[in-house]
């Protein structure tokens, strides 16, 4: 049955609205609101005590923080007060320590910024009710609200009143997580790699304030079971944190943390879980539009950006939309949503790149050197102008330490491709047929075919990655090209993710050279980043052996042949 639709409301009698969920989504909804809708009388409804804060420190960048800022200074008081900031990224490998600047940020321990909201709802005249469950039907049933707006986090129970009416999907990482706290006070956010006799971890920290560091650790789950961090109960109720991985890391880090303690708070391994959701509100059975926002309808990888961020970001965009349309609180939540969620696509977006970064990062320690590796890093999800732009004395470095290396800048160093040898890492297409593909550098011609033999370049056609990696039966796939023991593989079709990571198995596991069939597919997008640009930042990050940008496609799906 087809969901109610509240109608728009006749009179203009101050709006009433209930948030459920007390963290900060809900709470700077109500400050927001109160805002942006004079005499609004605003109810948050939080489950747990005030004093029952999970996690640690929050991150913003700084263009949140002028969105924020714009709809009440809560958030940058707070940080002024008690938070931290800082502009440089340091990635420390094997010894060695490499910062990119230009990545202006700020900080704050989640249970300052709780405090801060909440005295800033209270002084606006919004009621906070902690240890107060509510449902939603028995909000809609009372007819006390015009609005419920549903902020009750990654599982909320909102949402799951809905259901399928939603549209929400979820979607697993590979790699599991861990949340401590520390006192060794780090300077911006650094991220820490480090390889034990069990396998390698990776850990984000950065200072939020209050004597305390965030420090979250990731690793495979292969090397959690042989570290023996596997054990711990993560169905309790919140509250036991895993003492066993605790000490471990301790242990593991104690140089990087100068033997500084870990602090625990409800920390447990989990896999972080991606949330997508098609539509963002719903109407109750009596008829209470209901809008949800934060986790409880997205989430992105903490690498990209906080789940607090995105609330709050809501939050911001919600109240706007209700004071547009003071009357009309369904058009007001079409348009909250027409706003709102392609900001979220393109986080989530560029939150893949980045995940996948995570899911394989142990892998790009072992085999590429510092330098190499932090730049690939930095350039998982923007491309090297872009870096450039936010530090040129990090890419030049980079660029100094290619040319140190191999005598030439990137796209300008030779590549052998079995008996031949070309001048440049940026080749182009000369014709293309369904099963092969000639190319060259304007001097040396090569062709690559789907059933090459033995010491020829051989075509291989990645697939439609919808995730964040490779399933078993696709790496199969592209370990039976590399037994074939082709002189070079050209990695085209698929998505642009899905052929870098063919590209990195074929390299950095098998050696073989790879040739990446990239595609801009745009004007736009080839404005913004450009071809030279795209094949550069592949081979200096390690991606590809060399670059060539495919022919458009035809009428009827087959390749055009290409002189270009």
């Amino acid at each position: 049955m087809a969901p109610m639709r509240a109608e728009p409301r006749a009179d203009r009698q101050p709006l009433r609205v209930a948030c459920v969920g007390g963290g900060p989504g809900g709470l700077f909804t109500a400050i927001a609101l109160a805002r942006a809708v004079p005499g609004a009388r605003i109810d948050v409804f939080e489950r747990n005590r005030a004093s029952d804060v999970f996690g640690f420190g929050v991150v913003f960048s700084d263009a949140t923080l002028d969105t924020i800022d714009t709809v009440d200074p809560v958030l940058r008081d707070a940080l002024a007060a008690d938070g931290r900031h800082w502009d440089t990224i340091s990635v420390r490998s094997k010894g060695t320590v490499l910062s990119a600047a230009g990545n202006g940020m700020a900080a704050i321990h989640r249970r300052t910024l709780l405090e801060a909201l909440r005295r800033r709802a209270t002084e606006l005249g919004v009621g906070v009710h902690y240890e107060t469950a509510v449902e939603v039907d028995d909000l809609d049933r009372t007819g006390d609200y015009d609005l419920i707006v549903a902020a009750d986090g990654a599982n909320s129970a909102t949402r799951g009143r809905f259901g399928a009416l939603l549209g929400h999907t979820v979607t697993d990482s590979a790699v599991a997580f861990i949340w401590f706290g520390t006192t060794f006070p780090f300077d911006g956010l650094t991220f820490l790699h480090k390889e034990s006799e069990h396998g390698n971890f990776a850990v984000h920290a950065y200072p939020i304030g209050s004597g305390l560091s965030t420090f979250i650790v990731e690793t495979d789950e292969e090397t959690r079971r042989r570290a023996g961090l596997d054990d711990f109960d993560t169905s309790q109720p919140p509250g036991p944190s895993d003492d066993r991985t605790q000490r471990y890391l301790e242990r593991l880090f104690a140089a990087e943390i100068d033997g500084h303690p870990l602090v625990a708070n409800n920390s447990r391994w989990a896999n972080f879980r991606t949330r997508r959701t098609e539509r963002w509100s719903a109407t109750g059975t009596a008829g209470t539009p209901v809008v949800l926002l934060g986790d409880a309808v997205h989430t992105a990888h903490f690498s990209v950006g906080s789940g607090t961020k995105m609330s709050m970001e809501d939050a911001a965009a919600l109240a706007g939309s209700l004071a547009e349309s003071p009357g009309d609180i369904p058009a007001a939540l079409d348009r909250f949503q027409r706003i709102r969620q392609p900001q979220v696509d393109r986080i989530h977006r560029s939150s893949v790149p980045s995940l996948s970064w995570w899911d394989h990062f142990g892998e790009y320690h072992r085999t590429l050197a510092p330098w190499q590796f932090a730049f690939h890093f930095f350039s998982r999800a923007i491309s090297a102008e872009k870096v450039r732009l936010r530090d040129p004395a990090f890419v030049a470095a980079v660029e100094k330490s290619w040319l140190a290396e191999h005598g030439a800048p990137p796209l300008d160093t030779p590549l052998r491709i079995g008996d031949r040898l070309v001048t440049t890492r940026l080749l182009r297409p000369i014709t293309r047929t369904a099963r092969a593909l000639e190319f060259g550098d304007g001097r040396t011609t090569l062709v690559a075919t789907d059933t090459a033999p033995p010491g020829t370049p051989r075509l291989f056609a990645a697939p439609e990655l919808t995730g964040s990696s490779l399933r078993a039966s696709e790496l199969a796939e592209v370990d039976a090209v590399a037994d074939r023991g082709p002189s070079a593989v050209v990695v085209h079709s698929g998505t642009a993710l899905s052929r870098v990571l063919c590209a990195e198995h074929l390299r950095l596991r098998r050696g073989i050279p790879v040739v990446v069939a990239d595609r801009l597919d745009s004007v736009r997008e080839r404005r913004a980043v450009g071809e030279r640009d795209c094949a550069a930042t592949l081979v200096l990050a390690g991606r590809a052996d060399a670059v060539l940008f495919e022919p458009d496609s035809g009428p009827d799906g087959s390749a055009r042949e290409a002189t270009r």
